[in-house]
């Protein structure tokens, strides 16, 4: 008789009972609507319940406090009105044997002086957090006294709204700010030495251990290891957390790290292009050396890692956060036998950054998460069978394949290239960024699985469409590079995808001239300086790169400080020539159009994203019934789509991804997913 998965064995947390080992921890997916979960907070955890989740954690950075303000949209755990949210949550998520929790905080200085109240932010000391920019004040004892009570009134709220228990945040947040000796430079009873750095969390832990009590679980989120010069060591991090659940704390969940910084926080949330697990091995040490039940969360994406954790003993309990926002269903398909089904995590940080650029939690890929008041995760059946060409096997033409499948519809696609993949392709040629490739493997499959036609090799026009007798048409044909905004001769200028193809290679001076400020400048920038080039990065924006996110920002600043590339911002490129010398001479003016400067170069490579290809879409446009019109109500409410342009039209068209306008995976995905499902 095989063996039980060890991800699907219980286990047991005080008087809680997780049914397997897999958790989603505490993260705040900015999903609050006027500082309460509501209906879309509810959504979101009760779609992973029903995918098999043992414990879904909610509220990163919960609260406790006005003078904590919300830098996420976080959830205001001082308010009493967020009890019955609490218990709609509880109830929706225990109906699938799922335990809910929150993590509960006072940020300290991580957060703004400038959002809510205005409140100034307070810590132990008066050190600017340099990540959220705010100087804070030094906490007097009246501020510790309120704050400890705040604490405890919020455990109280949560208990009473039904939850199975918090977690109490310590890493970055005013606890960490108080234990840490790199943020507490006091020299009363409240810092200084070990013992008085402790004072206030052991104070913080009685008083809501007080107000909870013993049938309540509490846990702890720390850093044991701050691995930054001045703050916790390993050692002492071990000590405090020694003492910490002496006091009453019923686990931890390990962190290795900091967060007061974008480089920081990219080593603790790491992005793609970064080993797995990194410090795996690390939490398995503190579950040693403390024999208390650990949970550790930290690029644990897919299910071998986590089965490897717990089979070895290192973990307790799993975290698998983006894991879960890529596939919030992801322990059914284990518990079902459909691990290949699994819809990948790819790393790219996506998710996260869209929160610290003060957005909320997207999938780079699922177009469903976070939506799932609007969306849904499974695709229903069509009451009808249509036949339906897809053109184009880039994420959109893929997505809108295996959502057409899905709906039991007759598909045939059509690809120009000789494999599927689009600009993801040329996307995943940044060593770093491969991963990305992982978007189309899995619809690859799916298709595969629901019987897609793929046809590569096959530069469709109008004739080759028509000869299928669609019912419907997907133009998914998506974009050329768009190098028209400089002035000069198109054979002087070198496009980002040629030089991720490997079609043309950096020269040995180079000037990327990046009117787009996402990751494709960037990863050019980056493949171009591992090259040995000479390298300058021009942007007409006052900053490099502003789309790209604080998680995925610090490795392509890394790369650029190791090889010297010189970053010019405010600056557009106005003109290209070719000198007597065949080198190239590149004019830029700033954005105020007050100065003018040269360059002299090699090469010139230019990014201005792309340029719809929609010579098909147009070519079949006066054929159609719809004639390319979208009905834009019915597909945001989900409904078929009705237009009648052409009586004697004999089918649907529609264009989708960059074949529309030039936008980023996402919004391609999302394209093809809402349009398909009412189709």
């Amino acid at each position: 008789m095989p063996a039980i998965d060890p991800l699907l064995e219980p286990f047991e947390l005080k008087h809680l009972r997780l049914k397997n080992r897999v958790v989603s921890t505490s993260h705040e997916p900015a999903y609050a609507q006027d500082g309460m979960p509501k209906e879309r907070y509810l959504r979101y955890h009760l779609e992973k319940a029903k995918g098999g989740l043992a414990l879904t954690m909610m509220g990163g950075a919960a609260c406790v406090a006005p003078d904590s303000p919300a830098f996420v949209n976080n959830i205001e755990l001082f308010r009493d009105e967020v009890v019955p949210y609490f218990q709609a949550i509880a109830d929706a998520v225990h109906e699938h044997d799922t335990l809910v929790m929150c993590q509960v905080t006072h940020a300290g200085r991580r957060t703004s002086n400038y959002e809510r109240d205005w409140l100034p932010v307070v810590s132990a000391s008066g050190d600017r957090e340099p990540q959220h920019r705010a100087f804070p004040k030094v906490a007097e004892d009246w501020d510790i006294e309120r704050i400890i009570a705040a604490y405890a009134d919020a455990a109280e709220r949560c208990k009473a709204g039904g939850l199975d228990g918090i977690e109490l945040m310590g890493n970055g947040h005013l606890l960490d700010q108080f234990w840490s000796p790199a943020t507490n430079h006091r020299d009363d009873e409240w810092g200084g030495d070990f013992e008085r750095r402790l004072r206030f969390p052991l104070e913080v832990i009685r008083a809501v251990r007080a107000r909870v009590g013993e049938d309540f679980v509490v846990g702890l989120r720390m850093a044991v290891d701050e691995a930054r010069p001045g703050g916790l060591t390993a050692e002492d991090g071990l000590e405090v957390a020694r003492r910490l659940t002496a006091e009453g704390i019923d686990f931890l969940s390990v962190i290795r790290g900091s967060l007061d910084s974008d480089n920081n926080l990219a080593q603790v949330i790491a992005p793609m292009g970064t080993p797995a697990a990194a410090h795996l091995d690390f939490a398995g040490q503190v579950k040693r050396d403390l024999g208390v039940p650990v949970m550790h969360a930290g690029r644990i994406a897919d299910l071998p890692t986590a089965r490897y954790a717990i089979r070895e003993g290192l973990l307790d309990m799993v975290g698998m956060v983006r894991a879960h926002i890529a596939d919030p269903h992801l322990m059914l398909r284990l518990a079902e036998g459909q691990e290949d089904r699994i819809r990948p995590c790819v790393g790219a940080g996506y998710c996260i950054d869209r929160i610290y650029e003060g957005g909320e939690a997207l999938c780079l890929h699922n177009a469903a998460t976070g939506r799932e008041t609007a969306l849904p995760h499974e695709v229903p059946a069509s009451d009808t069978v249509k036949t339906a060409v897809v053109v184009g096997a880039g994420p959109a033409g893929l997505e809108a394949a295996r959502v057409l499948a899905e709906r039991g519809h007759r598909v045939t696609v059509l690809e120009a290239g000789s494999k599927p993949g689009g600009q993801i392709a040329v996307a995943a040629g940044a060593p770093r960024r491969r991963d990305l490739i992982g978007i189309i493997d899995w619809r690859v499959q799916e298709c595969d699985r629901l019987g897609v036609k793929i046809r590569c090799n096959t530069y469709a026009d109008a004739s080759d469409v028509l000869a299928e007798h669609p019912d419907v048409v997907i133009v998914a044909t998506g974009g050329i590079p768009n190098t028209e905004i400089v002035d000069g001769p198109a054979n002087l200028i070198t496009d980002t995808w040629q030089i991720l193809t490997r079609e043309v290679k950096p020269g040995k001076s180079v000037l990327l001239f990046d009117d787009n400020g996402d990751h494709a400048g960037m990863s050019v920038a980056e493949v171009v300086a591992e090259s040995g080039a000479e390298l300058e990065v021009v942007t007409p924006e006052r900053i490099i790169a502003p789309l790209v996110g604080g998680t995925n920002y610090p490795a392509y600043l890394s790369a650029f400080a190791k090889h010297s590339v010189r970053l010019t911002v405010n600056s557009r490129v106005a003109s290209v020539a070719r000198g007597a010398d065949r080198k190239l001479t590149v004019t830029l003016t700033d954005e105020c159009g007050q100065t003018t400067q040269t360059r002299t170069v090699d090469q010139i490579i230019v990014e201005h994203g792309t340029t719809p290809v929609d010579d098909l879409y147009f070519d079949l446009k006066a054929k159609s019934q719809n004639q390319g019109a979208v009905d834009q109500d019915a597909l945001l409410n989900l409904r078929p789509q009705q237009i009648v342009r052409n009586e004697q039209g004999t089918f649907q068209l529609f264009r989708v991804g960059d074949a529309v306008s030039s936008r980023n995976i996402h919004a391609a995905i999302l394209d093809s997913y809402r349009l398909c499902l009412a189709i």
